[in-house]
């Protein structure tokens, strides 16, 4: 599979994760269709974070010449979705609010701010 490829696969999850986790955050809590969009939003969150990890880092220091600093957020990924799910399982909102803010503002807001950076792919589409 090519470079571009992934990159397009990639961007097919993370916009509509990114929308989908903006209207998360401003719907109403606990109602059946929180708990449905939810669902989707953690599976497309861990998609997304899975397709980042085969993503080369391109700008700065990189580990076994593939992962880059901005891999670190696939990893958060990777323990807050389950983390947020069973807390809300269990009942525990309060853990699981905070996992999923934190969860949509460092692993979208924060990643897609990375992605703006002087040498990477989107800063150079959108500049």
């Amino acid at each position: 599979m090519g470079y571009m490829t992934i990159v397009y696969l990639h961007l097919a999850t993370v916009v509509p994760a990114f929308v989908l986790g903006t209207v998360m955050l401003v719907a109403p809590k606990g109602t059946p269709m929180h708990k449905r969009l939810g669902r989707v939003y953690l599976l497309l969150m861990l998609v997304t974070a899975a397709i980042a990890l085969i993503l080369p880092a391109q700008v700065g220091p990189t580990l076994l010449g593939h992962f880059g600093p901005i891999h670190l957020l696939c990893i958060l990924v990777g323990f807050s979705v389950p983390r947020g799910w069973l807390a809300a399982r269990r009942g525990d909102i309060d853990t699981h609010r905070r996992t999923m803010i934190r969860l949509y503002f460092l692993g979208l807001v924060l990643a897609g701010l990375f992605t703006l950076t002087p040498g990477r792919l989107i800063h150079g589409w959108l500049f």
